[in-house]
């Protein structure tokens, strides 16, 4: 009998990156020169925003999505902050609506006008002030409407709620005081009831993020983690970080034990910091490290080996940051199922990257896209506070990107 390999049955096994031709890239966008390691750029289906270098104070850029080619030098910003702007992030339940956080040590929500940003934004539509030092990252609430996370170098977790007469608010919900240094990332699960941070004394933490109650913590020697995401649905946690060697390494932990890690793998000896990006609909993981020019993806399992190597897409442009078009953004016509936007620093330039899994037909392929989580919330924040669990609803990517084009 003939020896044949083993191979796995996938859908995705050839997906490919394709990246856009030069005048659908953005050019001329002064990203800023910040060291600090995120992602600096949020997309959704109507905008693409980045933190961009500016004298006195912080600002960020609103370009419309089909706003390509060169950008105007002074184009209008958003610019109400005194220090440099650390994070930005769109609502996910509102393409008008984005947050940002700044060395000011002030959390800022903005409404952007229908057709984009046509003179300078200065006054926000609140202020959060809470935070004793700068702060450096924001997260959503995945599923209820009007709440949002904020950490700051004053190590705290500030839970805010939005849905307030005050346009400046002093207190927020709750102030969590779990960490002993700076949170390096912050990840939600499925539902929300699940907060996993990244801390830099190189701890995963996993807490209640109602009552900021500690679950689980991570005390593993091998693996030094800086960022960390929830997997879906799938009760497993990734890290990405340094090995004892100091080489970057991924690593993969039950959300239910965080003493050792079910799995994990050495990438390289580079130094960037690695981003994980996950996509729950098709269990795909993209690693993109910073100042590489290379992406490389897997697919992820419930079972072992639980982490399958697909392939790597590698590019002469070296990205500094990352932005991601949610799912309602994507061109189901090409089969294009995660779109990334690149920061090149060197080039001042963003460019769209699409991972495409080739189809000779353009049809619609309804098996390579999954039931996904929409754009309207699950809860009120009231809900929420009250002890309220829920999921996202469900769509068709199908017709979530009819919704999406209908009102753009």
């Amino acid at each position: 009998m003939s020896w044949r390999p083993q191979y796995r049955s996938s859908k995705y096994r050839h997906v490919f990156g394709k990246p856009a031709t030069k005048e659908n890239c953005y050019d001329g966008v002064p990203i800023t020169r910040s060291v600090h390691d995120n992602h600096l750029c949020t997309v959704n289906p109507r905008f693409i925003a980045v933190i961009t270098e500016c004298a006195g104070g912080g600002a960020f850029l609103v370009l419309s999505i089909n706003h390509t080619g060169k950008v105007d030098p002074h184009h209008p910003r958003v610019s109400g902050h005194r220090g440099n702007v650390l994070d930005i992030k769109w609502n996910p339940f509102n393409d008008f609506c984005i947050a940002s956080c700044s060395e000011d040590t002030t959390v800022k929500i903005w409404d952007i006008p229908e057709h984009g940003v046509l003179k300078n934004i200065t006054v926000p539509r609140k202020e959060l002030q809470g935070h004793s030092r700068r702060v450096g990252l924001i997260e959503w609430h995945p599923t209820a409407n009007n709440i949002i996370f904020s950490t700051g170098y004053d190590y705290q977790v500030m839970v805010w709620k939005l849905d307030v007469p005050e346009q400046v608010i002093k207190n927020p919900l709750r102030s969590i005081s779990v960490h002993s240094d700076v949170v390096l990332s912050m990840s939600f699960n499925t539902d929300g009831s699940r907060l996993a941070t990244s801390c830099k004394d190189k701890k995963i933490r996993v807490f209640d993020p109602r009552t900021g109650t500690l679950l689980q913590e991570t005390n593993c020697k091998s693996h030094k983690a800086n960022k960390v995401l929830f997997l879906g649905n799938l009760k497993m946690l990734l890290s990405t970080g340094n090995s004892r060697w100091n080489h970057r390494q991924i690593a993969l932990w039950d959300q239910e034990d965080l003493s050792q890690p079910s799995y994990s793998e050495d990438l390289d000896g580079s130094s960037g910091v690695l981003f994980p990006f996950y996509d729950p609909d098709t269990h795909m993981l993209y690693i993109a490290g910073k100042g590489d020019g290379n992406i490389r993806y897997y697919e992820i399992s419930p079972e072992k080996p639980y982490v399958h190597y697909l392939t790597e897409y590698r590019s002469f442009l070296p990205q500094k940051g990352m932005g991601v078009m949610p799912k309602r953004g994507l061109d189901v016509c090409s089969c294009e199922i995660f779109r990334f936007y690149k920061l090149v620093t060197i080039k001042s330039l963003i460019e769209p990257l699409s991972m495409i899994v080739p189809r000779r037909s353009e049809s619609y392929q309804e098996d390579i896209y999954p039931m996904t989580a929409g754009n309207k919330p699950s809860m009120t924040a009231d809900e929420w506070i009250g002890g309220l669990d829920k999921a996202t609803t469900n769509h068709t990517v199908k017709s979530l990107v009819c919704f999406t084009n209908i009102h753009s």
